[in-house]
């Protein structure tokens, strides 16, 4: 082999390098291995056929064997980054998951939280309206504990709760519930007070005639048994065909 001839081949041999080192990247562990492999071979196929040539020759060869070992110690760090980038990829994606639970979760306490203040229809004595449910809950207890025949913690609790929610759409049904907790507690004149209130807030009330009723009883309780009979002769006029006008008629019968 002539100077010339070897020339080429280290040539060839540099170029092939340069060009396995550029798309070391793209190879796969197999196609890595062969090019190593081919590489190596034409190494030593130089190496034989120089064996008896120039000392230039011998440091061709030399500087092929350096670029073998630079090849397989850039395709040993382009393993190492790609293990590292695998790792990071993998990293990001668990980080991004948790991410995604938290915001998800985030979300569901959030609509939990606003659904505790979301506004609730209520369907009370014919009347449809809504109330914050803490305003629900409240109402309910108090009736509770007038269904139990606590009277006592009935007034008291339902004028604390006319006093926290004065706009309530319950106002009408808890001044009719209020006054006949105070009429239970013989506090009459109070009782007449909150039935009064309750004719003038909601005269079309279901519960407007009953509540006239009840005045009439505080003020039958009280002796005033005048004023007790002009407020049931209203009743008949002004409620003719409820149930408690009968039973006013009843009584005005039997006063007579």
């Amino acid at each position: 082999m002539n100077k010339f001839k070897f020339a080429r081949y280290g040539a060839l041999a540099a170029m092939w390098i340069s060009h396995t080192v550029v798309n070391a990247a793209l190879f796969e562990d197999d196609e890595a291995r062969r090019a190593i492999l081919d590489l190596r071979q034409k190494v030593e196929q130089l190496s034989a056929s120089g064996s008896s040539q120039s000392k230039a020759q011998s440091e061709e060869i030399f500087k092929l064997r350096s670029a073998l070992l630079d090849l397989q110690a850039q395709i040993d760090a382009l393993k190492s980054d790609q293990a590292k980038l695998s790792g990071a990829n993998e990293q990001l994606l668990r980080d991004l998951s948790e991410q995604q639970q938290r915001q998800k979760d985030v979300q569901l306490g959030l609509e939990d939280r606003l659904r505790k203040f979301e506004p609730l229809k209520v369907s009370l004595d014919g009347l449809e309206f809504l109330v914050d449910p803490a305003e629900k809950r409240d109402y309910d207890a108090v009736m509770a504990a007038f269904r139990k025949g606590d009277f006592v913690t009935a007034q008291t609790n339902f004028s604390a709760f006319l006093q926290r929610y004065p706009s309530t759409g319950y106002l009408p049904s808890a001044l009719f519930w209020l006054g006949n907790a105070q009429y239970a507690n013989k506090d009459y004149t109070a009782a007449i007070g909150n039935f009064k209130k309750l004719l003038t807030v909601a005269p079309k009330h279901v519960r407007a005639s009953e509540a006239m009723l009840a005045i009439a009883n505080c003020q039958i309780e009280l002796k005033d048994l005048k004023v007790a009979r002009k407020t049931m002769e209203e009743l008949v006029r002004t409620y003719a065909d409820s149930e408690a006008a009968s039973t006013a008629k009843e009584r005005l019968a039997r006063l007579k």
